[in-house]
């Protein structure tokens, strides 16, 4: 069912299929992470983004030592374009994960980032026992995914935003597999 690549496995969902990234999606990926409001709802997306930027991205993603997997949804499959948004899975210990995602504007409002964080939970390519997420407080609309999938408000902190240059506040999400 799952294909494997660089230790990384391609999970088909339903309207798309989450694949590891790859140098040819640099164009949409910068032109998508280009738009503020995409790198406002970041930690680590600047705005306006530097040139090699999205390059250097795929590069640590595809790094053999490390510590966050990254998945472009694709949708070429179904119609739909070849890259949707990202979701990865950064490693924490004790068998836990912190689960980071955006999808690109013209795709918002379609279920597909919930869709992208309920199959990742389900496949559990790390085999976490818990995850993590954290939403910037002024972004309701991604707090719902989570809070839709399953994840529990834990409480609120503060989060660092490149693309702000300021420390934002923070909700912070938590679920527990059946692991």
């Amino acid at each position: 069912m799952l294909a494997t690549r660089r230790n990384q496995a391609t999970i088909p969902a339903e309207r798309f299929v989450m694949r590891p990234i790859q140098k040819s999606d640099a164009g949409l990926i910068e032109m998508y992470a280009s738009d503020e409001r995409v790198a406002r709802g970041s930690r680590a997306i600047p705005h306006p983004l530097p040139p090699g930027t999205v390059e250097a991205m795929i590069a640590r993603a595809n790094a053999s030592d490390r510590s966050e997997d990254v998945w472009v949804m694709d949708g070429s499959a179904q119609g739909h374009a070849e890259a949707i948004g990202v979701i990865s899975l950064n490693r924490m210990d004790r068998a836990q994960s912190e689960v980071f995602f955006w999808v690109a504007p013209a795709f918002w409002n379609t279920g597909f980032a919930s869709e992208a964080v309920r199959t990742i939970i389900a496949e559990n390519p790390h085999d976490a026992r818990r995850y993590f997420a954290e939403m910037f407080q002024d972004n309701p609309g991604s707090a719902r995914v989570l809070t839709n999938c399953g994840f529990d408000y834990l409480g609120d902190a503060e989060a660092f935003s490149v693309a702000r240059g300021a420390t934002v506040p923070t909700w912070t999400y938590t679920l527990k597999t059946g692991q």
